[in-house]
């Protein structure tokens, strides 16, 4: 069982072996023999838009012969793909059977706070969350994952994530592929760790607390180095980093072009061709990847552009780059005759006026907790901590996340998450830009409830692919966003802002805001 009681190998075993800063060595599956999993297609509107998920435990194989315990939505792992129509009304159904605890968040929504699925939200074992989604945006890519409070890094962790296509027609005009599973496939890309017996692990030390859960093994939609059969054509590619923690750097082995089409917030305004892309954790991006020349191609990462300090330091930095998965085109079955756009949507400039309100949001990170854990350590806590404050059950039970209660060093602008503290009201239909930087490593920033333009990174402008709508930007030094607040939200359900690295979530570095 997968219980927050317990820190666990999701094979069954205790973590003994591991030491504070080490990690056991990765499972070593073959390479490109397992079809790319594809997740079930929900289609709303031919289920009256009424859909029904179950969280649920499972247990599944990433390794040949070596089932583990994992989480999924209405399956053993990761859950299905619903597609929605813009404009509809959308009931939805969530069932906890899970042993604790849980919510959905429909990340990437425009929804009103109280329908978003936050840590104010919960279902309790047993119990079914249900709301009516009102979908009125824009085409494009969304995702639905865990939010409790203080459990979401290990509930995402073990399994719980699903994409969502919101839909309106723009795709057919602009004749780009779509039929799902065949040339326009969705790839949730995860890091997990795995020991050398295929066992999955939670990474459960103070380590994972300050870097976020970092694995040595790249999975696709569940899978270990998967193989997609595509047709020989133009193939879209739904990507998702929906890891917990680490950047992906992205680029084909023979360098083949990757066409963006799309980031979090839907179309830009023409494509932009790439041989490497940077993808952060909750990040999406939609490219178009051409195959006609029927050569096969490996899909691959690069090292963490942005490893955490103590990763560095520890030579952890450089763990789970290489192959990720291989496309194999059929040249018997030639994709439909079809150009990339070169131009897809209206994209005005972002432009502010001077007279917007600007905020100042400071990501507080290890520099803090390095601080706190040197004062810890002084005060001899850390043998204590070790000795059964979390290693003895603590730590999955609230020990680690925990230390986000005033201890982690974690926060913005100096505070940790607090359930009852609003930190910032915004009047609805208003525009502010906020000027957000990051303390000693990059951050994924995220925001409930709205959209956002990037107008700069680091002082820059920024490059073309991320100048289209956002909710979420990795921030290694500053950044400046343009939100514009469209959603309402009350006290009794804020929405949240935050890192997305999850484990720093957990542990205090989010904010929350009222919308009226």
């Amino acid at each position: 069982m997968l219980t927050r009681r317990r820190t666990i190998v999701a094979g069954g075993s205790l973590i003994a072996g591991s030491t504070l800063f080490g990690a056991p060595s990765g499972a070593q599956p073959g390479r490109f023999t397992t079809p790319l999993p594809v997740p079930p297609l929900i289609d709303a509107q031919a289920q009256g838009n009424s859909i029904r998920l179950v969280a649920q435990t499972g247990r599944h194989a990433f390794v040949e012969g070596r089932p583990v315990a994992t989480y999924g939505y209405s399956g053993p792992v990761l859950g299905p793909t619903i597609r929605m129509q813009s404009g509809a009304q959308v009931d939805v159904a969530i069932e906890n059977r899970i042993d604790t605890d849980t919510i959905v968040h429909w990340h990437g929504f425009l929804i009103p706070s109280e329908r978003d699925g936050g840590p104010h939200d919960h279902i309790a074992p047993g119990e079914t969350w249900r709301r009516v989604l009102p979908v009125q945006q824009p085409e494009t890519t969304a995702w639905y994952h865990p939010h409790p409070h203080r459990d979401t890094g290990r509930q995402v962790y073990f399994g719980m994530a699903g994409l969502v296509l919101i839909e309106d027609g723009s795709g057919a005009r602009l004749d780009l592929p779509r039929t799902y599973g065949v040339d326009d496939l969705p790839l949730v890309l995860q890091d997990r760790l795995f020991d050398g017996n295929g066992d999955l692990i939670y990474p459960a030390n103070p380590m994972t607390v300050m870097q976020g859960a970092r694995g040595n093994t790249i999975i696709v939609n569940g899978a270990i180095a998967p193989i997609a059969r595509v047709p020989a054509g133009l193939v879209r590619l739904r990507l998702l980093n929906g890891s917990n923690a680490r950047n992906l750097d992205l680029g084909f082995d023979d360098g083949r072009p990757l066409h963006v089409i799309a980031s979090d917030g839907g179309y830009l305004g023409s494509p932009v061709s790439m041989t490497r892309l940077l993808i952060a954790p909750s990040e999406r991006f939609e490219i178009l990847v051409d195959f006609s020349d029927g050569r096969p191609a490996v899909l691959q990462t690069g090292p963490d552009p942005f490893p955490p300090m103590m990763g560095m330091m520890m030579g952890r930095g450089q763990s789970a780059a290489g192959d990720i998965m291989s496309f194999a085109p059929d040249r018997d079955r030639p994709g439909a005759k079809r150009k990339i756009p070169s131009t897809l949507v209206d994209m005005p400039a972002a432009a502010p006026s001077a007279q917007l309100l600007r905020r100042r949001f400071a990501l507080n990170d290890m520099g803090g907790m390095m601080g706190g854990m040197g004062g810890m350590m002084g005060r001899g806590m850390m043998g204590g901590m070790m000795g059964g404050g979390m290693m003895g059950g603590g730590m999955m039970g609230g020990g680690m996340m925990g230390m986000g209660r005033g201890g982690s060093g974690l926060g913005i602008n100096g505070q940790s998450f607090d359930m009852q503290r609003i930190d910032v009201a915004v009047a609805l239909d208003s525009r502010e830009v906020w000027e957000v930087s990051a303390q000693s490593m990059a951050h994924p920033f995220h925001v409930h409830g709205v959209q956002f333009r990037i107008l700069s990174l680091d002082g820059a402008a920024p490059p073309p692919h991320l100048q289209g709508w956002k909710d979420t930007v990795l921030v290694s030094r500053s950044a400046e966003l343009l939100i514009h607040f469209t959603q309402p939200a009350l006290r009794a359900h804020p929405f949240m802002f935050h890192c997305h690295i999850l484990e720093h979530e957990d542990a205090g570095m989010m904010g929350q805001y009222v919308c009226a």
